[in-house]
């Protein structure tokens, strides 16, 4: 490959003759920083799934089923925006692309000077400001004058193109010596991708509005010469994909696609308001250009996927008309397939909150997990922590929750610590978010049985907590624990961290890091060091006496955050339930303040999981649906997936609010994990007023199935089913059945 320049652009070609089309022909395909590979004008695979350097994901495509006996084509765009380029997208900063045979017979294909190659001056980044922090890349400035336009064809003519060059080595991660670049098999599966119809025109400036077949894909659309045209266009739900704009003639006409995920009522505080109304709102979000260049049948796809509910497309012609011929997306997002069920005939908004949970969850699931597909597409370990757990309570996908446990060790430095998001080229440390990515493993500890890929994980989890433990104090709490420890964004947290003093003294601080020697001493005496487990046995008990004794204000009936006892959060009082702090009735009178004080800190939507979890646990599970407030608000206010905090908020997609998509089932349904590997079945259903209620999860061994009847008298009937080789026990109303594999009927 020619050497790289901020912004540049590669177009590859090699031509190969094939004496007769072949079953399979299997390729193994990577470049920095992306690519796009194309078999005789067909794209065939994008990447690479985003890793780091020590880690560089390359694909393994079966090129077969699109070659031909005679002449075939493979083609390449590989990209790499330098400086401009995602924080999430690591990089040597050189453009390169790999491609090689996996056998002797196609090798004829492999990338060497037979390859022919082109510096595509076409593209540049298009930066436009957007509110709040973003750091999902540039937008595409295309010229289409110097465009090779039908290069991804057989019949395009590369013969004044030069010849490829040599690129760094690179080997495969476990060689004897180690060249720059260290590849790996990607541990994920290609993205899911769908061609997908924008819903409706809200709005046309310039022009008359244009028909429905417009949007179809069944009209085109002309702008006239010496026109200035703004389409506001809905797709009546948030989604994210690669936008495709096919266009004619225009010569000189300027395209503007703007991408927002919703529209602006107040340009000081960004309220959105109802998502969707206009009336009164403006438009605010990141762009593609386009010059246009008089040619025909033009076809622009965005380099990289694009999230947005609402397009604004703006056109300005020169001395001639412009066509566009047509304009839709292709969704772009990981290929998770929800086996869940769930019915309750008398709340129809449960399934709208499932509904938009899972659609929330599954648009913040690409390459990665992320925090938001619009803002950052990264994925911090806090997030994930319930990302994951989504995705084992509603699937059956092992791959991506191991990507994010791989890719949170593949982060740590030598103190010890991981970074608090990763795949990132801007580092940053969140100490709390080492703690929760170690609850992340022990959550796949419990929920699938995958002993011997969690003992891998032990030594990481052994770096963390040596860290945390440097900072003890004699009488076992914390110190000042050094970086950002963001617990949520509560009003009266400074920049989402809970309160602390200045020797470091933390209710949340301690809680957290107790709860992680809890789970990190079950690791080791079942996976790892029973000896080491007793050390942390060790510290977590005198860290618990420590906490109750600084924290619990028996007048209150509360831990406060400081030993100051100045204030107080519906945040430590959950987490001093979850960790046993609290027990039995204190912990259900503990809880019961929680609700019912409102001069606590209060939670939002994020941090909401874990109050959740701690009613489940002081036996008060019963009134979760009663609590769901942060949820039907957002549906209030027409939003289609949830929201980063309560408004004005600046990301409307943020898995960590997808919760209910894990406590439904395991509150509600009741089905949760009691033994590692989920090998033993709990189900305590928390129906509430409820008096039916159904649904089922994956389970490794097969699916567990609950139906739950309630009759006026209060006898309850449950019919359950356990897969093979699983048993379990049933709770209610404080007495506890067994439960074997198959189906059974327990009349109550």
């Amino acid at each position: 490959m020619p050497p790289t320049t901020p912004t540049a652009c590669i177009i590859s070609e090699k031509s190969f003759e094939l004496t007769a089309r072949p079953e399979h022909f299997y390729v193994h395909v990577s470049a920095d920083n992306r690519y796009k590979l194309f078999v005789n004008g067909k794209l065939v695979s994008l990447g690479p799934a985003r890793s780091d350097p020590y880690n560089w994901n390359f694909e393994t495509v079966d090129l077969g089923p699109h070659l031909k006996k005679g002449k075939n084509v493979l083609a390449a765009i590989v990209w790499n925006f330098a400086e401009y380029k995602p924080v999430a997208q690591m990089s040597f900063n050189r453009t390169e692309f790999l491609l090689q045979g996996d056998t002797e017979a196609e090798q004829l294909v492999n990338t060497d000077t037979s390859w022919r190659c082109l510096r595509n001056p076409a593209y540049t980044p298009w930066q436009k400001p957007v509110y709040g922090y973003y750091v999902a890349g540039p937008g595409d400035n295309l010229n289409a004058q110097p465009y090779p336009w039908g290069w991804q064809q057989p019949s395009f003519n590369d013969q004044a193109w030069v010849p490829a060059r040599q690129g760094m080595p690179a080997a495969t991660k476990g060689h004897r010596d180690y060249p720059n670049r260290l590849l790996v098999p990607s541990p994920i599966p290609p993205m899911e991708m769908a061609t997908e119809r924008l819903a409706r025109i809200r709005l046309s400036e310039g022009m008359e509005k244009p028909a429905s077949g417009f949007l179809k894909g069944t009209r085109s659309l002309t702008i006239p010469a010496h026109s200035k045209v703004r389409l506001l266009l809905d797709n009546e739900q948030l989604t994210t994909g690669y936008l495709s704009l096919q266009f004619s003639r225009g010569k000189n006409a300027e395209i503007r696609i703007g991408y927002s995920e919703a529209l602006y009522s107040d340009s000081l505080t960004h309220a959105k308001g109802h998502r969707d109304q206009m009336e009164g709102k403006f438009f605010v979000g990141y762009e593609d250009r386009i010059q246009a260049d008089g040619g025909s049948n033009r076809d622009f796809t965005s380099l990289w996927w694009r999230t947005y509910r609402y397009l604004n497309l703006l056109v300005t012609t020169a001395d001639e008309p412009l066509v566009l011929e047509d304009l839709f997306g292709t969704s772009s997002r990981y290929p998770l397939k929800q086996e869940t069920t769930f019915s309750v005939p008398e709340r129809k908004d449960l399934q709208q909150m499932l509904d938009i949970g899972w659609r929330t969850a599954r648009l913040c699931a690409n390459e990665t997990y992320m925090d938001c597909p619009y803002y950052e597409q990264l994925q911090y370990f806090g997030d994930t922590r319930i990302q994951a757990l989504i995705t084992l309570y509603n699937t059956r996908d092992p791959w991506l929750v191991k990507n994010a446990l791989e890719q949170g060790r593949q982060s740590m430095v030598a103190d010890g610590l991981t970074m608090s998001r990763y795949p990132s080229n801007l580092h940053q440390f969140i100490s709390s978010f080492s703690l929760l990515w170690i609850g992340m493993g022990y959550d796949y500890y419990r929920y699938r049985d995958d002993a011997n890929y969690l003992k891998t994980l032990l030594p990481a989890h052994r770096q963390i907590l040596s860290w945390y433990e440097q900072w003890l104090k004699p009488d076992y709490s914390l110190g000042y624990v050094p970086n950002w420890f963001f617990a949520d964004w509560a009003d009266s947290f400074d920049y989402g961290e809970p309160p602390r003093e200045k020797d470091g003294d933390s209710a949340f601080q301690d809680l957290l890091y107790l709860m992680s020697l809890q789970m990190a001493a079950e690791l080791e005496q079942n996976l790892g060091l029973p000896a080491l487990a007793q050390h942390y046995q060790t510290l977590q008990t005198n860290l618990k006496k420590a906490i109750y004794q600084h924290y619990w204000n028996p007048e209150k009936g509360l831990l406060a955050d400081t030993k100051t006892q100045r204030s107080y959060s519906q945040h430590v009082n959950a987490l001093a339930v979850l960790a046993d702090v609290v027990e039995a009735d204190q912990a259900k009178q503990v809880m019961q303040t929680v609700l019912s004080d409102r001069s606590l800190t209060q939670t939002t939507i994020y941090f909401r999981y874990y109050v959740n979890q701690a009613l489940s646990k002081a036996g008060l599970g019963d009134l979760l649906l009663n609590h769901l407030q942060l949820w039907q608000d957002q549906m209030g206010l027409g939003l289609t997936t949830w929201a980063e905090m309560p408004e004005p908020s600046r990301s409307d997609c943020h898995a960590w609010g997808s919760s209910p998509n894990i406590e439904f089932y395991r509150i509600v349904l009741g089905i949760d994990s009691e033994a590692a590997g989920f090998k033993k079945i709990r189900i305590a259903p928390a129906l509430g007023t409820l008096k039916e209620a159904s649904g089922s999860i994956p389970h490794p061994a097969g699916t567990i199935k609950t139906q739950y009847t309630l009759n006026a008298q209060g006898k309850l009937t449950a019919r359950i089913t356990l897969p093979p080789a699983t048993s379990g026990t049933f709770h209610w109303k404080g007495k506890v059945y067994p439960l074997q594999e198959g189906s059974q009927v327990l009349a109550l």
